[in-house]
This record gives C-alpha cells, structure tokens and sequence, in this order.
C-alpha cells in the first residue's frame, strides 16, 4: 500500500485502533455546532449529508488502522508473504448483510450476545423483527434505526474496546461461519486470486466487521464506528451508522487513501439503498437483490447473481465483466513480473 501522511494541523487520539485524527473524539455538542454552521446555507449539505460524510472518513481511518495492525502482527509472527503478484489501483468492496452473510450479521452477533445474557430475548426480537420487515418492505424504518442505533449504544456504553473484539470472535465461530454465502466468498476469493484488495462495507461496528474479514482472509472492513476513549466505549458513534451515503463516502475516502482507480473497482450489494456505494464503480453487481435494486440493474445493465435458489445465478448485462476484471488483474501482475524479471 502507498504510504499515508497524517493530515498537518490536526492533532491525533490514541484509540482502539492507533491514533485517529482528533476530530473524530470531539463531543456531540461540538458535532452540532459544526452542523449548526454547516446547514445554515440553503445551498450546504444537510445534516444527514454532514453525519453521513464523519461516518464515512471515520470507518476509512478504522479500516486502514485495523489493517495496518493486522499487518504489523503478521510480519511479528514471522507470517509468509503472499506470492501473488498485487494489483495496486484495483479492488472489490462488498457488503454483508444478505450479501456475504445470509441473513443479518448485527442480528447473529446479538444471538450470540443473548445467550451469554449480555441481551434480553425481548431485545433480540425485537431486532430480529425489525429485519423482517427490512426484508419484506425493502425499506428502511428511520425510527427503527433510530431505535436500533440508541439500544447498541446503550449496550457497549462503558465496555472495553477488545471485549466486543473478543466476543465477535466467539460469535463468528459459533453462529456466523455456516452463514456465509459460497456463492459471494468465492466472488470475493477471485479478485483476492487477481491481486486485489477485498473490502467488506457494512452498518454493522468495525469490530465485529474486522473479525468476519479477518476470518474470510479478505484485506480488511469498513464499518460503522463507535467513539472511545481509553480503550472504553463512550456510547456515542462518530457521525453516525454507515449506511447509504456514508458507505460511499467511506469507500471513495479509501480509494483516495489507498490511490485505488475506482473505474477499476467492483463493488458487490443486495440492497437498493446501496445505489450510492455501487454507482461509484466501474463494475457494479447486485447479489441476492431486493426488487428494487433488481429494478435497478435492469436499467444500469449491472450483472445479477442470486444464490438463495438452486438455480444457476441471473445475469443482466455483460456477464463476463468480472472474470474480464479479474483476468486484467492478472495480466498487469504478470507483466509487472516480467518488467522485473528483466530489471533485475
């Protein structure tokens, strides 16, 4: 990866992941005013656009901290390097939820919290119904997230950082593991094959995020991040969940920060309120779709897979765009080979 520079003027927080950009400690009251200043102009972006944007930079400072911390560790345990050649300004982003996981990882993790009576079963109901209704609807309640979003926090409030960590390893192994599409994994394991960084973006926290791209061996996760302070969760989130337009705010801060060519990237989702996050790359594909993002790619000539029937998936458009990505990748990692070959 190219190297980054912290940014000159600002000043910098020890946290769960290294040090982040001092801003992202700052408290709500703060948050509001710069809101207040922001929205005064009728021609500014709104507040939902300001929350939105703090998620997205907040979840690409996360991914990438986590990242390098996985990196350092690798090379401490004396960890083999990769022997594929790696494509430097192409990779694919994937979302979760129904997409790499069948069903919704926030609902698997908080089974796996109610049996060791971190949540009541009232709760976990509650959630899981909430998730129907997304299913059924294809919309999202701005209530339901609301209240969502206020029971999460009142739950990892005052919590270690490395708990939730912990507990997401356990629940992964547990619950998680058996869910993953092999459809979508294998998606994923091609453009890895091709060089290729692989990213999860998902609403569900980093933390549990990072641990299901860790276990599926993929570059790292963007996710929805939760302040705090000392190791302790402060029960407040930065901006707000990672959702709609903060995935494509986290997703293109990446590609920024990691000089990705996003004509080259693939990004993978089930849900039309993705739009924002598919319609950034050169290779959108709707896995698993909701009726409305079908509708969708059907007008963008987006390809379609659909692995939750024993049929053969779906194509619309150029059904071989991803194997001709992938195949690219390669060509470019063998003529990188060759050029040094001949250097050396």
């Amino acid at each position: 990866m190219p190297e980054r520079s912290k940014e000159q003027g600002t000043g910098f927080i020890a946290g769960r992941f290294g040090e982040f950009p001092a801003r992202w400690g700052q408290g709500l009251a703060d948050l509001q005013d710069q809101f207040t200043r922001i929205t005064r102009s009728p021609f500014g972006p709104t507040e939902e656009e300001v929350r939105a944007n703090l998620a997205g930079e907040a979840s690409a400072d996360a991914a990438i901290a986590l990242h390098d911390a996985e990196l350092a560790l690798r090379d401490l345990g004396d960890t083999p390097t990769p022997t594929i050649a790696r494509d430097l300004t192409a990779a694919a982003f994937f979302d979760v939820d129904n997409t790499m996981v069948q069903g919704a990882s926030i609902v698997h993790f908080a089974r796996g919290l109610a049996s060791r009576k971190y949540f009541k079963t009232s709760d976990l109901v509650d959630m899981a119904w909430k998730q129907v209704k997304f299913r059924v609807t294809g919309k999202e309640s701005h209530s339901d997230m609301a209240s969502g979003k206020e029971k999460a926090l009142s739950f990892i409030a005052g919590r270690p950082t490395a708990e939730l960590a912990a507990l997401g390893e356990e629940i992964y192994d547990e619950i998680i593991a058996d869910k993953i599409w092999p459809g979508t994994r294998a998606l994923a394991q091609m453009h890895l094959d091709a060089g290729q960084q692989v990213w999860l973006v998902t609403a569900t926290p980093v933390e549990l995020a990072q641990v299901i791209a860790k276990r599926l061996g993929l570059t790292g996760a963007l996710g929805t991040v939760a302040e705090s302070e000392d190791g302790v969760f402060t029960g407040r989130l930065v901006g707000d969940i990672l959702h709609g337009l903060g995935k494509a705010h986290a997703v293109r801060t990446l590609a920024i920060r990691e000089g990705l060519n996003l004509k080259r990237c693939t990004a993978y989702s089930d849900s039309h309120n993705d739009v924002p996050m598919l319609s950034l790359v050169g290779t959108a594909v709707a896995i698993n779709p909701d009726a409305d993002l079908r509708e969708v790619a059907k007008n963008r000539g987006w390809e379609v897979r659909d692995f939750r029937t024993g049929r053969k998936a779906a194509k619309v458009g150029v059904p071989t765009a991803l194997a001709l990505g992938a195949a690219g990748g390669a060509a470019a990692a063998v003529l990188s080979r060759k050029r040094e070959a001949k250097a050396g």
